[in-house]
């Protein structure tokens, strides 16, 4: 049975899971039992489509690459054209909700509004916003359960690395006392370019060239993008609900160049650390830079990729290091959540008919 879709927000992610959909179509179908069935896209920007049979991925792809719109998808039969975000996650035939919008991390929205309405007309989400699991994860989570829905949130962390999977499947049974990180790319690559001899503005300068960091990279370098991390890290793998405001969070300006060297003159390497620890029944969430000692495996974590560590009791530390942005990463960790939401429902079905 085809797994409808409908996309809110259809940018460069959106679009990188579209291309994944049409990429791995026999995969899925023959490895995951998913039919993946686009119906609709709602797009601020490119306008928005609807056709309850279903929407040609390539047709929607050569549409906003030719006009910059999905509204001049070139099928018009069945074709609706102009719903909000908000009347095609309710008015829609789709079973998930890809959300995927820009969201303001200061008020989640209006990602967690999409998130809310999805939830409420029994429809599962995916998402790779980090604004509504910092910002409202115990009310939503609370929601998609009592709705009997999924909800995916994956790639909010690390992107394609399974930052979040990893400690509730793999390292399940472990008390996880610490969880330390690189979780935010542009800083690391920054600290890297540093450490080549670059100033911090040119360093600076040559992530903005190579897309690693955005014209404004307030959020990077200032530690709020880990800082939101660290919050959804506490709230869904230690369970313990904290907020932004908790994390003592310190960027990166004030690291120069030359501390950059005399820290290897030292053997140590700086790098922008998030922390979230475990004490008693409390979690202490801080992001800050640290000097480390160059035999820290954290230390070794170059270029724009994201590392994390988790301490557990049974297992020991383990350590999971991998891409923490890019379209095709980010678009996989939709997938991946696509392909767990199909693993519950298979489960739910066959205990339905035991």
């Amino acid at each position: 049975m085809a797994l409808k879709i409908a996309f809110i927000g259809f940018g460069g992610v959106g679009q990188a899971l579209a291309k994944l959909l049409e990429e791995k179509k026999d995969q899925l179908i023959d490895q995951y039992d998913i039919e993946p069935c686009v119906v609709a896209v709602s797009d601020v920007m490119k306008g928005s489509v609807y056709n309850p049979d279903g929407l040609n991925i390539n047709k929607l792809l050569t549409s906003i690459e030719e006009t910059g719109s999905v509204e001049n998808y070139s099928d018009k039969e069945g074709l609706k054209i102009g719903l909000t975000s908000l009347e095609t996650i309710k008015e829609t035939n789709a079973d998930v909700i890809v959300e995927v919008t820009f969201t303001d991390v200061n008020t989640g929205q209006p990602a967690i509004d999409h998130c809310r309405t999805a939830f409420e007309c029994k429809k599962s989400v995916i998402t790779t916003n980090k604004g509504p699991v910092a910002l409202a994860y115990k009310d939503l989570a609370a929601l998609a359960k009592e709705n009997n829905v999924f909800w995916g949130f994956e790639g909010t962390v690390m992107s394609g690395t399974p930052a979040l999977r990893l400690p509730i499947t793999s390292l399940a049974g472990n008390e996880i006392s610490e969880i330390t990180g690189i979780l935010n790319g542009t800083t690391n690559f920054m600290f890297t370019e540093m450490e080549n001899g670059k100033t911090y503005d040119e360093a600076l300068e040559t992530a903005q060239r190579l897309g690693y960091a955005e014209a404004d990279p307030t959020s990077d370098v200032e530690g709020y993008d880990a800082r939101y991390k660290a919050v959804i890290l506490a709230n869904y793998v230690m369970k313990k609900e904290i907020k932004a405001s908790d994390v003592q969070c310190e960027g990166m300006r004030s690291i120069t160049k030359d501390m950059v060297a005399e820290a290897l003159a030292e053997n140590k390497r700086w790098r922008l650390i998030t922390r979230v620890k475990k004490d008693g029944n409390n979690v202490y969430a801080s992001v800050r830079p640290e000097k480390l000692d160059v035999i820290h495996p954290l230390a070794n974590v170059t270029g724009a990729t994201n590392a994390i560590i988790y301490d557990c009791d049974l297992s020991g530390p383990i350590m999971l290091t991998g891409a923490g942005a890019g379209l095709v990463e980010t678009g996989y960790s939709l997938l991946i959540d696509l392909i767990h939401l199909q693993s519950e429902k298979t489960i739910k079905e066959g205990g339905a008919s035991e």
